[in-house]
């Protein structure tokens, strides 16, 4: 397949490609000095803290000097190493903030090296770094990330707590100087006090019980002030599809939307977006944790990636993300690795059912034949419509049962999940429900409704699966019911294809149960096997296996191996499966402990990610 950037043939891919390889050694620098920074970091705070550590040939020059200035150069020390251990990730980042900060930084700590430790190894070291910043200063030159003022709060809570385990530290490094034999919660008394300036029960001879107290006010301090800049910054908000980016995006769907099965999912509104020069191609992203998560193939014109991948890497350049493709297909990772330089992974298989060849009949479907039929035989009746032609009453009733049927606190997916239902502009999605008149209906604020199923288009002659909510009072096997009733009316609703779920190292379980398989590949299933206690990969995909789908391929997208760790958490963070965001006020807590790692969990048919 030949591909142009928006019809340029003037052979600028190359170049593109030339640049991004030139990655790795424009790492190395920041990396070094990050590396550095955290290492002189650990240097200040241990000559703040251990007596030991800052003794010298030159510990006679301190008589000369005030009394006080000791002390106050120890808690000067300790101060500048905690913060440079904080802007160390920041520096292997290339953060144009983070270095302006460490340029001021160093030269403090170099003065509190001498003037407290006397260590000219110290002070040469610190020199040696800044220098080194100064020089490679178009190095760093990162715009800032997405942020909000609960940052403030986090802070407080891991700074306070990091400030009270290094305040008992300082507090017991001076063994032989204690008056005493102090408890350890008179040390831990001691250390709280301190941080508020306040002097505490434990008593100390010479000049050691003021460089206690000015080390424990100065951990006090920053920890307060750090908070209090973070909650009056101005905020950076993440990335939002605004109303022309999405009615660009459902137009480039109208015309190119049949390509990929996940294209619709580009519409949800806690994504970004960049579009290629000539606006004919895009790609959405949401950043976690400084990954750059893409999902799915670019959406629009083949011919038009490109340029909207190159914009992609230049976002992720100029804020210095990881950039990572999550769910993308064979012929998109084929671009995406052409033309970035990045590698891609297998990451598993995307179920896909051909209406056509469904049937109910055979062998091979017996099982779900039976369950099905006993199910409508306990009463069970399903409706499959478009969204439009669903009431607003009666949508209303869907989307609070979707919500309380929820088993997590928070709403699941990201790359395969649209995160909303009978929204105006989704009118082509499709819903399938199942209804039961019991001695609950009169009473029960969803009527007879016990499960859903709810379809985003994919194309004009597709759909795809985007959620699956049931009562848990319901019969098991609601998922296979309303799979089974959405494909039965597809033809009626003009659907071709539907695809199902996304199955993690599928080839692998498949290969590695059949006769023959070699000692690596059973013990990789023995693995997978092992996880799916936690996360479902197995019992996934033989779920995904009972309506007999063609298996399609999904891949990872990554610039280096050691990035797929981080990509990996970013993942799991986005689809909701890691949550480190703070708990919102009164909210929901679930009824029931969440299965991870599924779209839908088959036992309980809660949301999760249909790729990880």
């Amino acid at each position: 397949m030949s591909v142009t950037v928006d019809g340029d043939k003037s052979g600028s891919v190359p170049a593109r490609l030339r640049k991004v390889l030139r990655g790795p050694r424009a790492e190395k620098v920041p990396a070094l000095v990050g590396t550095a920074c955290t290492f002189i970091g650990l240097i200040d705070i241990a000559a703040g803290v251990f007596p030991r550590f800052r003794a010298s040939r030159f510990h006679d020059f301190v008589e000369v000097l005030p009394g006080t200035f000791g002390p106050l150069s120890a808690a000067l020390s300790l101060s500048v190493g905690v913060l440079l251990l904080l802007l160390a990730h920041g520096l292997k980042r290339h953060k144009r903030r983070a270095w302006r900060a460490a340029v001021i930084l160093l030269p403090v700590g170099a003065v509190a090296q001498f003037f407290y430790r006397h260590s000219a190894i110290g002070v040469l070291l610190s020199l040696v770094l800044l220098a080194l910043l100064l020089r490679h200063r178009k190095e760093f030159s990162a715009l800032p990330d997405p942020r909000s003022r609960w940052r403030a709060l986090a802070n407080f809570v891991l700074m306070g707590a990091g400030s009270i385990l290094l305040g008992l530290v300082i507090v017991s490094a001076h063994p032989r100087t204690v008056i005493g034999s102090p408890s350890l919660s008179d040390r831990l008394e001691h250390v709280l006090l301190g941080l508020f300036g306040v002097e505490g029960p434990i008593g100390y001879g010479g000049s050691v019980s003021w460089t206690v107290g000015y080390s424990l006010g100065a951990l006090g301090l920053l920890t307060a002030v750090t908070t209090i800049y973070l909650a009056f910054r101005p905020e950076h908000p993440v990335a939002r599809l605004t109303e022309d980016d999405e009615a660009r995006l459902r137009e480039l769907l109208a015309r190119h939307g049949s390509r990929d099965s996940l294209g619709h999912f580009a519409l949800r509104r806690d994504k970004g977006v960049v579009f290629s020069p000539s606006g004919k191609a895009a790609v959405t992203y949401r950043v976690v944790s400084g990954v750059m998560l893409a999902s799915g193939d670019p959406i629009g014109d083949v011919e038009a990636w490109p340029g909207a991948i190159e914009r992609f890497m230049d976002e992720a350049k100029a804020h210095s993300w990881t950039p990572a493709v999550m769910g993308c297909s064979e012929t998109g990772g084929q671009v995406w690795t052409r033309e970035t330089g990045l590698d891609a992974l297998e990451l598993g298989d995307e179920a896909v059912v051909d209406v056509a060849d469904f049937s109910l009949s055979g062998r091979a479907m017996r099982n779900v034949r039976q369950m099905v039929k006993r199910i409508e035989r306990n009463g069970y009746e399903t409706r499959v419509r478009r969204a439009r032609d669903v009431s607003e009453a009666e949508m209303e009733r869907i989307r609070q049962a979707a919500a309380d049927w929820r088993g997590t606190d928070t709403e699941r997916g990201f790359s395969m999940a649209l995160g909303r239902i009978g929204d105006p502009g989704d009118g082509d999605a499709v819903i399938a429900t199942a209804h039961k008149v019991d001695e609950d209906t009169e009473t029960s604020p969803y009527g007879d409704l016990k499960a859903i199923i709810h379809f985003v288009p994919w194309g004009t002659d597709g759909m795809s699966l985007e959620l699956m909510r049931r009562d848990r009072a319901a019969d098991p096997g609601m998922n296979e019911l309303l799979i089974v009733a959405a494909l039965q009316a597809s033809p009626q609703l003009g659907v071709k294809r539907v695809s199902l779920n996304f199955a993690m190292f599928r080839s692998a379980l498949a290969r590695g149960e059949k006769l023959g398989a070699g000692p690596v590949l059973r013990v990789w299933r023995g693995l997978l096997v092992f996880l799916s206690r936690w996360f479902q990969i197995e019992s996934l995909y033989k779920f995904n296996a009972k309506f007999q789908p063609r298996w399609e391929p999904r891949f990872v997208v990554y610039r280096s191996t050691g990035d797929l760790p981080r990509i990996g958490f970013a993942a799991m963070q986005a689809e909701g499966f890691v949550n480190l965001s703070l708990p919102r006020p009164f909210r929901r807590r679930a009824a029931r402990t969440a299965r991870p790692c599924a779209h839908i969990t088959p036992q309980t048919g809660e949301q999760g990610m249909r790729a990880a």
